[in-house]
């Protein structure tokens, strides 16, 4: 998971006490006095950051609905995991019993990817599903980002979302998998592509 600021851990610190003293989110105006700010730009800064690499959510337009998604006591996962053989999905195979090798997860992610949490089902047809990680690559150079891609973006004035990626001129389109929500389009400048995806990890 992507590291955090010294301002952004504060806050989230702060937070993660908050919330587990009080078992309900605090306000904007509380995390303010808190972090000796007279602003609320700079906390909404902070919160949006914490958003953008996995460690909070909200809903959008309610009040006091600020989650934590990581565990601060939560460790990090070995970095290799045994593959015990095949399994079958059709017909059957012999049942697995020794080690025959090892999935080295710290050699299958490639550098400086993170993680977000999926709040919400308009990627279900494309087999993301609420409660999933999304593995995200960053994006170096946008213009390069094909269309159809998997993208985290960031629109201004509607907060990030998970959607795939179609460039039509000086608009960008963002479509869901899902039949239930409408594509977002907006101009090519209000929208910033913040990852790609590079896989999903489910929890079963």
């Amino acid at each position: 998971m992507e590291t955090l600021t010294e301002a952004q851990q504060e806050l989230y610190d702060w937070l993660v006490e908050y919330i587990n003293q009080h078992h309900y989110a605090p306000s904007i105006r509380q995390m303010m006095r808190a972090m000796n700010l007279k602003s609320p730009a700079p906390v909404q800064s902070r919160l949006d950051h914490l958003r953008e690499k996995g460690y909070i959510t909200w809903t959008d337009g309610k009040a006091r609905t600020y989650r934590i998604l990581r565990s601060p006591t939560e460790t990090e996962p070995t970095s290799s995991v045994p593959i015990l053989g095949a399994i079958a999905a059709g017909g059957l195979v012999e049942p697995y019993t020794d080690s025959v090798e090892k999935l080295d997860l710290a050699n299958t992610l490639p550098p400086k990817t993170f993680a977000l949490r999926v709040i919400g089902d308009s990627m279900i047809d494309d087999h993301i599903t609420d409660g999933d990680l999304v593995i995200m690559y960053p994006v170096a150079e946008p213009d390069k980002v094909k269309n159809g891609t998997i993208v985290a973006a960031r629109v201004e004035g509607h907060g990030t979302t998970l959607k795939r990626f179609y460039r039509r001129s000086d608009r960008v389109i963002l479509k869901p998998a899902n039949v239930k929500y409408q594509p977002i389009e907006a101009p090519a400048e209000e929208v910033q592509l913040q990852g790609t995806l590079f896989g999903v990890w489910r929890n079963y």
